[in-house]
C-alpha cells in the first residue's frame, strides 16, 4: 500500500490528486503582489474587495504595490457577505466590462469566492444557477480555466485562498451551495498575517473555528478509496475523500487550534498565536480543497436559510446574520459524537492534536472526547452555546433537516450514513451545551 494507507474497496479510487496555488505566506506579502502579477504577464488587474476594506490599509498596500509594477488596477467592492448568485453576477458584469488581464481577490471568503464564481461567468457565460447541480441548477460542466487570479486571504479561517471550491447563496432557495472544479483554483494564494492583527475577537473566534472545523471534516471524511473510481481522472472533482496529503494538512492545522486559539483571540497583541492561526487557516483549506468537508458544513446550511432577527458581535452585517464558522460549530459536538461510531480512531486522534485530555479513553469514548474538547474551546473564546445561542430551538429541529438535507455531497462524505431522521436528532442535540 506504500503512503496510500486507506483499504480498498471495490469499485473504488485507487488514487488520489493533489492540488493547491503556488501560496507565499508572511509578513509583508502583501506589498510583493504588483511583482507577482507582472512576472504572470498582468498588466491591468482587476482589484475585487469588500466595502469595508476598500479604503482600509490592505487594499491601500496592494494598490500600491500595483502602482509600483506598473499595472493599472480597476477596484470593485459591491460584494455581498456570504455573496448570493446576484453578487455573482454583478461581479461578473464588472469583469467583463474591466477587460482586465487578471484579478486579486483581497478579502475572506465571501470575496474569493465571488472572484471564482464572476471569473467563471467572465469566461465561459451564461447564469451562475446552471454550474450548480441539478436540482438546484442543471449541472453544466466548468469547461476550462479562467483568467489568472490571485487571492489574498485577510481572515484566518476560510481557506478559501487554498481550494477550487465557491460557495454561493442561491436566492430562489436562499440557501448556500457549491460549486466545485479543479479550473476555480486561484493561481497564487498570498497569506500575509499582519491581515490579522486588527481582527476583533469574535471574528478571531469564529475564523478559527472554520479552520478547526475544516481540519476535522476532512480527517474524518470518507477515504478517497471509498468513493466511485472515475474513468477519466481529468473530470475528477478534488472533493475526493480523506487522503495521506490532507491528512498531513488536517493534523498540523488541528494541532495550530489546540494550542493557539484561545490565545489569539484574547489577545489581539499576541502576534504568535494570530500568525499560527493564519497559517493553520491556509493548511486546512488546503486540506479540505483536497478532500472535502461533511456533516458540520452540510448543517450550517440549515443555520444560515433561517436564521431570523440575529447579529453578531463585531460584524458590521445587518440582521439577519450568523458568520460562517459560527453556524458550523454550533452543531460541530453533536455531530461528531455521532460520526465517531464509525471512525473511532480518527476521532479520538483529531481530539488529541486538538490537546485533547484523552488518557485512558477508549474507542467507545471517541465522541465524547472529541466534543468534549470541542466545547471546551467554545466556552473559552464565547462562542454560542449551541444552536439554543444562535435563536433556534426544539420546534426548529425539522426544518432545519430537511434544508440541510439537500447537500448530498457534503452528506455523502461523512464517514457515517445518515438519513433525514439521524439529522434531526443531531440538531436536537445541538440545542445547548452546557
Amino acid at each position: 500500500m506504500g503512503c496510500q494507507y486507506f483499504e480498498p474497496t471495490d469499485d473504488g479510487a485507487t488514487t488520489f490528486t493533489v492540488a493547491m496555488p503556488k501560496l507565499t505566506f508572511g509578513r509583508g506579502a502583501l506589498s510583493d503582489t504588483g511583482a507577482r502579477a507582472a512576472a504572470m504577464g498582468i498588466k491591468r488587474i482587476a482589484l475585487i474587495t469588500d466595502g469595508i476594506l476598500e479604503s482600509g490599509p490592505l487594499v491601500s498596500i496592494v494598490k500600491e504595490s500595483m502602482n509600483s509594477a506598473g499595472i493599472e488596477t480597476l477596484v470593485y467592492s459591491d460584494i455581498r457577505i456570504e455573496p448570493d448568485d446576484d453578487t455573482i453576477m454583478r461581479t461578473a458584469a464588472f469583469l467583463k466590462d474591466a477587460r482586465a488581464d487578471g484579478v486579486i481577490s483581497v478579502g475572506g471568503g465571501s470575496v474569493i469566492d465571488t472572484a471564482k464564481g464572476a471569473l467563471l461567468i467572465e469566461r465561459h457565460g451564461g447564469n451562475i444557477r446552471q454550474y450548480f447541480a441539478p436540482p438546484i441548477g442543471e449541472g453544466k460542466p466548468i469547461p476550462g480555466p479562467v483568467a489568472p487570479h490571485i487571492a489574498c486571504a485577510t481572515t484566518s479561517g476560510t481557506g478559501s485562498e487554498c481550494t477550487s471550491i465557491s460557495v454561493i447563496r442561491v436566492n430562489e432557495f436562499n440557501t448556500k451551495f457549491v460549486i466545485a472544479s479543479p479550473y476555480l483554483l486561484p493561481d497564487r494564494a498570498i497569506v500575509d498575517p499582519q491581515c490579522c492583527d486588527s481582527l476583533p475577537a469574535n471574528v478571531v473566534a469564529s475564523t478559527g473555528f472554520d479552520l478547526m472545523s475544516h481540519a476535522l471534516e476532512c480527517y474524518t471524511a470518507r477515504a478517497y478509496t471509498s468513493h466511485l473510481n472515475i474513468d477519466n481522472p481529468d473530470n475528477r472533482q478534488l472533493i475526493q475523500g480523506a487522503n495521506p496529503f490532507s491528512d498531513l494538512s488536517a493534523r498540523e492545522a488541528l494541532s495550530i487550534v489546540g494550542n493557539y486559539l484561545a490565545r489569539g483571540v484574547a489577545d489581539a497583541t499576541d502576534h504568535e498565536a494570530r500568525d499560527q492561526l493564519m497559517w493553520g487557516a491556509s493548511l486546512a483549506g488546503i486540506a479540505f480543497g483536497n478532500s472535502g468537508t461533511h456533516l458540520p458544513h452540510a448543517m450550517s446550511y440549515g443555520v444560515t436559510h433561517l436564521m431570523t432577527d440575529i447579529t453578531t458581535k463585531d460584524y458590521q452585517v445587518p440582521s439577519p446574520f450568523v458568520p460562517h464558522g459560527i453556524s458550523v460549530i454550533v452543531s460541530a459536538p453533536a455531530i461528531f459524537r455521532y460520526t465517531a461510531e464509525a471512525q473511532p480512531q480518527r476521532h479520538l486522534e483529531g481530539a488529541a492534536f486538538l490537546c485533547a485530555d484523552n488518557k485512558g479513553a477508549t474507542p467507545d469514548d471517541a465522541g465524547e472526547v472529541l466534543s468534549t474538547r470541542i466545547i471546551e474551546l467554545m466556552r473559552a473564546t464565547n462562542i454560542p452555546n449551541g444552536l439554543g445561542g444562535v435563536g433556534f430551538g426544539a420546534e426548529h429541529v425539522k426544518a432545519l433537516a430537511e434544508s440541510s438535507y439537500r447537500q448530498s455531497r457534503a452528506i455523502a462524505n461523512a464517514p457515517r450514513e445518515s438519513n433525514l431522521t439521524d439529522l434531526e436528532n443531531m440538531y436536537s442535540n445541538a440545542i445547548s451545551y452546557w
